[in-house]
């Protein structure tokens, strides 16, 4: 009973505390360019509700409301903390750092359930499964230096897609898949990352040799899950109706002259190769096929994303750490 109430504890800290207090300091104890402009604003910004923000409804509403709320009990019960939370940012600001928290927590939980389904020998200590799970922590805590209002809750829903993506490959339970295309769904409201889950999904049950042989037992799955992304991404495009629907600007050509945009793609590609040399062949080829699928994301940050905002590789590297810890081979076939 106390080793088990001792693996309680220990679980707690490792997962839950010791992130937590990573992130607090990540928000509070430093500050990068990007955090200055968003700590002296009062409530969520007008370019929110514009352009392409305009279709991440989940986070603008909790940006409005959590504010809201914050703001309402600050001033109706704790009305002596006010000034020492001004000095710390505006009430936005916590607003925003209580909504990436508490998504950045769920993200920590879920992968460590992920790092325990079916892990590689390497993997199978606790110790050494627990450093994996510290190393991402600290990978998702330093891309805090551009704090968004989406991307902790996107990560959230995509690291929550790729657990029940495994739960899946290992017990082929509908209810598994009908959850993945739940969480797609509702992920697409978030952020378009959302699409990545199909990636994910793609590279661990399509088969390219059984493709030549004209096995197409995956298809009904795949379609469930592009319908389930498609539906919401089309819907929120009739419903809002932008001059811009898909991006602000083409960075293409600052992508790769700036030294900066440089250092952040050297970053990501290094993060993902960092992962691929930790992985046995299994897992090698996944992150190859998982890479292949997701060329349309990759496109899409070079184009009209920023390469030092590295953030934009979180999931890819996230991923690359989840195929590493886990046992594909040992899986029986899916097709």
């Amino acid at each position: 009973m106390l080793k088990i109430f001792d693996e309680k504890i220990n679980g707690f800290l490792f997962v839950i505390i010791f992130p937590f207090l990573l992130f607090f300091m990540a928000y509070y104890g430093f500050e990068s360019s990007y955090v200055v402009g968003i700590k002296s604003m009062e409530k969520a910004p007008d370019f929110m509700f514009t352009s392409v923000y305009a279709y991440r409804v989940i986070p603008n509403y909790l940006s409005v409301h959590v504010t809201e709320a914050v703001t309402h009990i600050v001033n109706s019960y704790f009305p002596f903390t006010k000034s020492f939370l001004l000095k710390q940012g505006t009430l936005f600001y916590h607003s925003t750092f209580l909504i990436n928290c508490t998504f950045f927590l769920g993200t920590s939980v879920v992968l460590n359930s992920i790092l325990k389904l079916n892990p590689v020998e390497l993997f199978v200590n606790k110790t050494i499964r627990s450093l994996l799970h510290l190393l991402a922590v600290f990978f998702v805590v330093i891309m805090q230096y551009v704090p968004t209002n989406c991307d902790s809750i996107a990560l959230f829903f995509y690291i929550l897609g790729v657990y029940f993506t495994l739960k899946y490959l290992q017990s082929k339970k509908s209810t598994d898949i009908i959850y993945l295309s739940i969480v797609i769904f509702i992920s697409t409201f978030v952020r378009e990352t959302a699409c990545l889950n199909i990636a994910f999904f793609a590279a661990v049950f399509i088969n390219f040799d059984e493709l030549k042989k004209r096995n197409f037992a995956f298809i009904k799955e795949v379609a469930l899950l592009i319908i389930a992304f498609i539906l919401p991404y089309i819907g929120l495009r009739l419903a809002i109706n932008q001059k811009s629907s898909f991006f602000e600007g083409v960075y293409l050509i600052k992508n790769f002259t700036s030294p900066y945009n440089l250092a952040g793609l050297l970053f990501g590609v290094l993060s993902i190769f960092f992962s691929y040399k930790l992985c046995n062949n299994e897992g090698r080829v996944m992150i190859k096929k998982y890479l292949f699928f997701s060329l349309p994301y990759l496109l899409m940050i070079s184009l009209v994303g920023l390469f030092w905002e590295t953030r934009l590789f979180m999931p890819l590297i996230l991923t690359g750490i989840v195929i590493a810890s886990y046992q594909f081979k040992n899986i029986p076939a899916r097709l």
